[in-house]
């Protein structure tokens, strides 16, 4: 909101010589954040000036041109610029003669836009300064004419400063206003709020005498009131006749309007504007001859339509509120008029409306549109319902004194009664809220200061009722805050608060953040994705269903029942459709983490980024069974826990996953050392880091994926009692995949569930002490049927070899000569060490052949000599 100061000072007393910085600090203290401060783009000797002549004078380019002698300065007198008193001018306007006072801009002037004034030669003569227009000013958008102050009805003396005389010489100050104190969007809000911090005394502009009118027929039909309420709870409707609308603006009113933010149209449109940004209540001017009998507010109906001030013609819903007559919808209730019958140059008999609209059905039309207007801007923050009538009677009053109008008896006055709700403050509660020393005494002033009613003060308990421009004050927490703000936020201590033991993060959160810090210690850069994902992503990577809003074929559906793709793959849940997606082409929630990482990669590629890292830790979302449906519930009460319940029904299941990718060289290459390239070894050694930070061991065995490279895939699993859970997948992506994104060469891929592995991992993990005694090595290579995964030898002989058994791995993989068909040789890299003393060698063989015979009785597994 932005205030002129020579505005805000009619209504609350200012210091003598206030400067813009100290009312912002005055504002900052009940809580109102500086912007910035607005002046006109203007400087330097701009003067009223007396035309002495004006000869025309017609040039070879078709133009003519007035050669002006000018009075500058009183006869004698040196001018502003210390100049002669008389200048000669050029002006290409032709609005004016002799005689006429005007606006001279004389050298040294800097108008808006950095334009100089300088004695310049043109047409044949010095141009010792310019006449200057509206537009040139500021003022208003008629650059054709230049401005004549005696027929805007003024006679101010020759040389004497213009800014002064049109107001270009005020200053506004910029605040920002919160969205549950729109009774600032007002100068009698800011005035009043301006009292609050200094003390100053406030005259409300509202306190008018006001007029009653009748005999317009003016109807509210709400047939779908909002969450109950109904579109308009008021409406004011004042008759003025005989009004000169082309009459233009007095310049102080332009020049307040500009400063506020509001450019200047035409008279009764300023004034509207005018008395809405000093009242905070929005105006709306008709031409009563364009008018169609009399006005009904109503919701629109199907199929109508209305070409709005804007000039666009907008498809009507039936939840819009619409200013109605008999000849159809004349303009969207709180949000904009129409073009049927707005004012013009024509217009001589005006209908005024001032209405109070419900907040919500104003603000869901202004997005429904995408149409915000300074008037939908303060109806959906909540308007005083009772200073409409005042609203209504000044912008009369100012279209007879400055339009030359007369008020008219014929109007309407429909004005709901006001039920002010009723607030118990115990006393008590406010230290406790605020942890501060405020009084009894002061809070009870606060309270009163701001305009509410203390109708019971008994045993400590206020009974409040806020008054009608403080719709934002609905429970006791609203008025323990306003005593913070008008005694003082700063009695307010600033204590350090100890946070009680056994509230600091869950296990989860510890692990996931372990998790995450040390894949990204381990050169993996972090991202977070939006979770909107296509059709085709949900196909690429295995989404495994189709989504919940779409129609699905036979075998989809009955795979769907069986918890299976069509595919026969096992199915975790179907994806959710967005019912108002971001982007229409991907309405969709993800089911894995690896379409925005690819997505993510693609782009970095495209900038030339060709060796990449990814991870991200995020939800993904799963529609478990059928998804309830439950409509958000009001904002101002606090759901039931059957609404709660419904609630949480209709959200889908959201797993946390951990997924990373790679592309480009691991080693890049340089001399005494060959390029490698990232692959499939890689994706699995950061899917195990992932795992080993939450202290669990992977399981990894050949795998397939719809995503994968079909002999690249890794299927990654947890031992659990009766088997091997799986909780992820790694590998390399398809060839297909990665060349339809436009990746270089081969991009390695992991994606874990990383819930589950927090589920699985240890409470405490286990840790064996260091042993201070050597250790021994031995190397063993079993053969055993091809088919069988290594991972498995490995487990069952280690299992086998017992505890003296410290690390094995596998080593080496040989099919080939000496090796029967069907059949493979695993090596193995035993090592053995006791905590209490030196093995002997037959102790490690010892323990060896036991995981060699366990081996054998598992797999048939055969000792290579």
């Amino acid at each position: 909101m932005r205030v002129p100061l020579s505005w805000l000072g009619e209504f609350v007393e200012l210091p003598e010589g206030v400067t813009p910085e100290q009312v912002h600090a005055d504002l900052v203290r009940v809580g109102f954040e500086e912007e910035s401060i607005r002046r006109f783009d203007i400087s330097g000797p701009i003067v009223v000036g007396e035309v002495l002549s004006r000869e025309p004078e017609e040039h070879s380019n078709g133009k003519t041109v007035n050669w002006c002698q000018v009075r500058v300065a009183p006869e004698g007198q040196l001018a502003a610029d210390g100049g002669a008193d008389v200048r000669g001018i050029v002006c290409g306007a032709h609005n004016f003669d002799a005689g006429d006072r005007v606006v001279v801009t004389l050298p040294g002037a800097v108008l808006p836009g950095g334009f100089e004034i300088a004695a310049r030669k043109t047409y044949g003569h010095v141009s010792d300064g310019m006449i200057a227009s509206a537009r040139e000013l500021t003022l208003g958008e008629d650059h054709d004419g230049i401005i004549v102050l005696t027929r805007l009805g003024l006679d101010p003396e020759v040389g004497e400063d213009a800014k002064a005389l049109l107001g270009l010489d005020q200053t506004a100050v910029e605040i920002n206003v919160t969205p549950d104190r729109g009774y600032a969007f007002s100068t009698r809000g800011v005035a009043r709020e301006y009292g609050h911090s200094t003390g100053a005394a406030f005259r409300d502009p509202a306190a008018i005498d006001t007029a009653s009118a009748a005999g317009f027929p003016v109807a509210i039909e709400d047939d779908a009131p909002i969450r109950g309420r109904a579109g308009a709870s008021g409406f004011i409707a004042r008759v003025v006749r005989g009004i000169d609308a082309t009459r233009p603006t007095p310049a102080w009113m332009v020049a307040r309007l500009q400063l506020a933010g509001i450019r200047a149209l035409s008279l009764p449109v300023d004034i509207s504007n005018y008395v809405m940004l000093e009242l905070g209540n929005p105006l709306h001017a008709y031409d009563l001859a364009k008018l169609t009998g009399g006005i009904t507010v109503r919701r629109a109906r199907a199929g109508e339509t209305l070409v709005t001030l804007d000039e666009q013609e907008r498809t009507l819903d039936p939840e819009d509120l619409l200013i109605a007559d008999e000849s159809g919808p004349i303009g969207l209730a709180g949000v904009m008029g129409g073009q049927s019958t707005k004012t013009s140059d024509e217009t001589t008999d005006v209908l005024v409306e001032a209405a109070t609209f419900d907040p919500v059905s104003i603000a869901r039309t202004a997005r429904r549109h995408r149409l915000p207007s300074e008037a939908s801007k303060r109806f959906e923050r909540g308007v005083d319902p009772l200073v409409a009538r005042a609203a209504a009677q000044r912008m009369v009053e100012l279209l007879v004194e400055l339009g030359g109008g007369t008020a008219d008896e014929l109007g309407a006055e429909i004005v709901a009664e006001w039920d002010a709700p009723e607030i118990t403050l115990p006393l008590s509660r406010i230290n406790g809220l605020l942890g501060a020393d405020y009084t009894d005494a002061e809070a009870r002033a606060a309270i009163e200061m701001i305009g509410c009613e203390i109708r019971s003060d008994a045993d400590g308990v206020l009974v409040v009722v806020p008054p009608s421009w403080r719709s934002d004050l609905s429970r006791p927490a609203d008025l323990v805050e306003e005593v913070a703000r008008i005694v003082g936020y700063d009695r307010i201590p600033s204590v350090l608060p100890v946070a009680p033991a056994g509230r600091g993060l869950s296990r989860a959160q510890r692990l996931r953040r372990r998790a995450a810090n040390v894949i990204t210690a381990a050169g993996l850069d972090e991202v977070q994705n939006y979770p909107f994902v296509s059709q085709d992503q949900l196909d690429a990577f295995g989404s495994g269903a189709e989504p919940v809003s779409d129609e699905v074929s036979e075998a989809a559906a009955a795979a769907s029942e069986a918890g299976e793709d069509e595919s026969g793959a096992p199915q975790p849940g179907r994806a959710v459709k967005v019912a108002n997606p971001l982007d229409g082409a991907a309405p969709f929630l993800r089911r894995s983490l690896l379409p925005g990482l690819v997505t993510a990669a693609q782009r970095n590629v495209s900038r030339g980024m060709t060796d990449l890292s990814l991870v991200e830790f995020g939800a993904v979302f799963e529609a478990r069974g059928e998804l309830g449906t439950a409509e958000v519930p009001p904002l101002a009460e606090r759901p039931s826990a059957e609404k709660l319940a419904e609630l949480d029904a209709s959200i889908p299941h959201q797993p946390l996953r951990a997924a990373g990718l790679m592309l480009g060289a691991a080693v890049e290459k340089q001399p005494g050392e060959a390029e490698r390239e990232l692959d499939w070894a890689d994706a699995l050694d950061a899917a195990r880091t992932v795992a080993g930070a939450v202290s669990v061991d992977l399981v990894v065995t050949q795998g397939a994926h719809r995503a994968f490279h079909p002999g690249r895939t890794a299927e990654l699993g947890v031992r659990i009692e009766d088997g091997v859970e799986v909780v992820g997948v790694a590998g390399e992506l398809l060839p297909e995949l990665v060349a339809a994104h436009h990746l270089p060469g081969r991009v390695a891929a992991f994606e874990l569930d990383l819930d589950r592995l927090i589920e699985l991992a240890p409470r405490e993990p286990e840790t064996a002490p260091l042993s201070g005694y050597p250790a021994a090595t031995q190397d063993l290579t079993l053969v055993v049927d091809a088919g069988i995964p290594a991972g498995d030898v490995l487990a069952v002989v280690v299992a086998g070899a017992g505890e003296l058994l410290e690390d094995a791995r596998i080593v080496d993989d040989y099919r080939g000569q000496g090796i029967a068909e069907g059949e493979k040789a695993l090596t193995f890299a035993l090592r053995f060490r006791a905590q209490d003393r030196t093995l002997k060698a037959e102790e490690a063989s010892e323990s060896k052949l036991a995981g060699v015979a366990a081996a054998e009785l598992a797999f048939g597994a055969k000792l290579r000599d």
